[in-house]
This record gives C-alpha cells, sequence and structure tokens, in this order.
C-alpha cells in the first residue's frame, strides 16, 4: 500500500540576515502523530503507543518501537496494516503490527505513554528497566581508526531531508568496513533508530550483531537502549553521550564513541573492538 509522501512542506518566512530582510519560501521537515497497535491471530489489536515522527518508513517504525521496546521478538510479526482509509484522512497515521502468536497485552508497560519526537523511553525510572530486555552483545567486529573516523561524512552524503531542511535526525547502519547498509531519518532520533531496526527485523537481519550504528547529535539512554537490544556492538554519534548513557553500554558490553568530529572522537566504553 502506497501512501503520499508527507516528510516535507514549505512556508512562507521572513528571513533576517544582518542588514538584510527578505520574504521567501521556506521547507520544514513534518512531524505527526502515529498510533502503533498490535494484535496476534483472532485478537482484537491493542493500542500501545502513540508517537510523534517524521512520515515515512511507517511500518519499520512500528515494528522498531515494538521491537526495541520488548514487546515482540525477531520472527513475530506477520503482517502490517493501516488505518481505514474510509475513516482517517491519513491512514498510516495507525499502524497496525499483526502476530503469529498471540499478542500479551500485560506487556505493555502500564505507563501507556505518548512517546514525543525528543524522547524514546519518557517515564523509565532507572538503568535495571531497560537492562532486562537485552541479549548478551557478543563480540562483534574489530574495526580501524579510520573506518570510524569516515562514519560522520558517510552519514551526511546519505540525509538527503536534512539537506533540504536541517532539521532532522539520522541513524546510519554500515558493516564493518565502513559501507552503509541503510539510512533513516526522523525528527526524532529514537524513531530513526526504530526505523533501521524495524527494516533489519522485517527483512530478517536481526540481531545486528556485526554492523555499527552511526547517530547525528547526542546519545542519550534510549538510543544505547535499543542499540542494544537490537545486538549491534558499536554506537558512534557526532556529539557527546549522557553519564546514563555510558553506564548503559558498559553494562551491555557496547562499544560507545562519542565527539566524532574531524580527525577525532572518544571512546567512551568497550575500547577492545577499535583497532588503533
Amino acid at each position: 500500500m502506497t501512501h503520499p509522501t508527507r516528510h516535507v512542506s514549505r512556508a512562507r518566512i521572513l528571513a533576517v540576515r544582518g542588514d538584510t530582510i527578505e520574504e521567501r519560501d521556506d521547507t520544514l521537515v513534518g512531524e505527526e502523530p502515529m498510533e502503533i497497535r498490535v494484535g496476534g491471530p483472532g485478537q482484537d489489536p491493542v493500542a500501545v503507543a502513540i508517537t510523534m515522527r517524521t512520515p515515512g518508513s511507517e511500518a519499520e517504525l512500528a515494528v522498531g518501537f515494538l521491537r526495541t521496546e520488548g514487546l515482540i521478538r525477531d520472527g513475530d510479526v506477520a503482517k502490517i496494516e493501516f488505518g481505514d482509509p474510509a475513516t482517517l484522512s491519513q491512514p498510516d497515521d495507525t499502524v497496525i503490527v499483526r502476530l503469529h502468536r498471540p499478542f500479551d497485552a500485560s506487556t505493555v508497560p502500564e505507563r501507556h505513554f505518548v512517546a514525543t519526537a525528543s524522547c524514546g523511553i519518557c517515564g523509565k525510572a532507572s538503568l535495571d528497566e531497560v537492562a532486562v530486555r537485552c541479549d548478551p552483545i557478543p563480540a562483534g567486529p574489530v574495526v580501524s581508526r579510520n573506518v570510524i573516523l569516515a562514519l560522520p561524512a558517510r552519514l551526511r552524503e546519505g540525509q538527503a531531508v536534512f539537506e533540504r531542511t536541517g532539521g532532522l535526525h539520522a541513524a546510519g547502519l554500515f558493516d564493518p568496513a565502513g559501507g552503509l547498509l541503510v539510512l533513516r531519518e526522523d525528527v526524532g532520533r529514537h524513531n530513526a533508530l526504530d526505523k533501521l531496526v524495524g527494516w533489519a527485523v522485517l527483512a530478517g537481519l536481526a540481531p545486528l550483531n556485526e554492523r555499527i550504528l552511526m547517530v547525528s547529535g547526542r546519545v542519550s539512554l534510549e538510543i544505547v537502549q535499543k542499540a542494544a537490544v537490537a545486538g549491534i556492538p558499536i554506537v558512534c554519534a557526532v556529539s557527546a553521550p549522557s553519564d546514563l548513557a555510558v553506564e548503559a553500554a558498559q553494562r551491555f558490553g557496547q562499544t560507545l564513541v562519542g565527539f566524532l568530529r574531524g580527525d577525532g572522537f572518544n571512546i567512551y566504553a568497550g575500547r577492545a573492538r577499535i583497532n588503533l
């Protein structure tokens, strides 16, 4: 099923640059709510969450969110459905994930949250609450310094929407030689990662034990946690990690690289996977 592309829109703005004032058109990044529902064979779908996202890759986002939140496992997804076009102006604002097995609604967190674009795990009080969903991270690949240093430029090269709007986060999945496998963008960095994970689950490529994740911006707990659930051993970012992100990477056995800019970077955890 094909849906209209709404990831960008146009607006009339007044641009002030020094002494120059100009009225012109500008491109804006799209942001819309999406409801995620889940059901097993013969079950009525259960509403799990509403997340604010950039339209596009809705099936991947829904599956990736459910996987990284520990609500489904690899291989659970039978098919993806969208909202009723007879009642919804934007059918892809509702995604229904059908499973091969019955879905236990008690696994849905009691907080039944609305996930904003900036926070993927709001309401969780401690690292212990997310650690239980992560299988052990295997040793994974050892990659060279030059591969790590090349990641930001390759990520930026793939950010088509960012070049038009300047308003999106990106998450890219790379092989150990630094080749870009897939890139997703979203107004929320955790959504961009969920789209990557959903892509891998739907393609039968999970877990991602031999892959490198590169994200724009900073690294907070939800990024490390979601990467760990997906089995990603190496997480790299342009900016800084939070203290809880570092603690999580250490606990999960991941490599965490931050401040990856120019000819340098910081290794906060798992230094053995980087060949210096």
